[in-house]
């Protein structure tokens, strides 16, 4: 009994979250979006998040299966920045910053501790270092197809698509193309297995 009521409270708080999150921020977001806990959103005027019918955001180490750090944050911060979520994805305990876009498609999987960032936050300046610290990068687009799973601790560099189905194993650094239904890991992330 008294866990049937836990459940019920946990399920009561969590559409609370995400009224509010509904109600007071700038988003669009489909039918039966779920937000476990409050993430962090960062929203410039001139940017779009949007996430799609189905989707959890969850920030919530309740009942999630390994231990995350720290709860999701949606960061759209430049002008025209863009991140979409599909349909029916789960996002754990995962950093999305785009400075560009970044896309990810329906039934994705991503486990905790995950950044997915396009851009590097400066420029290279190789010629001339000393002024890096006032620079900006534009970032790079990352597209991530349908039905892709990011297992935990994972970093999603700008420039990166990400095939339909592919895995990504856990801990791996991932820059560049990664085909369909491969499995695909290890810092750089090379190619394991193809299906």
């Amino acid at each position: 009994m008294m866990k049937r009521i836990k459940g019920l409270f946990n399920q009561l708080f969590y559409k609370c979250v995400t009224y509010w999150v509904y109600t007071f921020e700038d988003l669009h977001l489909g039918k039966k979006v779920v937000f476990k806990l409050m993430p962090q959103i960062l929203k410039h005027n001139d940017a779009k998040i949007s996430i799609g019918n189905g989707s959890t955001i969850n920030s919530s180490n309740f009942g999630y299966h390994i231990n995350m750090f720290s709860k999701c944050k949606l960061f759209a911060d430049r002008p025209n920045a863009v991140i979409e979520i599909g349909e029916n994805t789960r996002v754990h305990g995962t950093c999305i910053h785009a400075f560009n876009k970044i896309q990810i498609g329906n039934n994705c999987l991503i486990a905790a501790n995950t950044n997915i960032i396009d851009g590097n936050g400066h420029e290279l300046c190789m010629e001339n270092p000393e002024n890096r610290i006032n620079t900006k990068d534009h970032g790079n687009p990352i597209i991530i197809a349908d039905n892709v799973w990011i297992a935990a601790n994972c970093i999603i560099l700008g420039g990166t698509k990400i095939g339909e189905g592919a895995i990504i194993t856990a801990g791996s650094i991932v820059k560049g193309n990664v085909p369909a239904k491969s499995i695909f890991g290890g810092n750089p992330a090379i190619l394991i297995k193809q299906y």
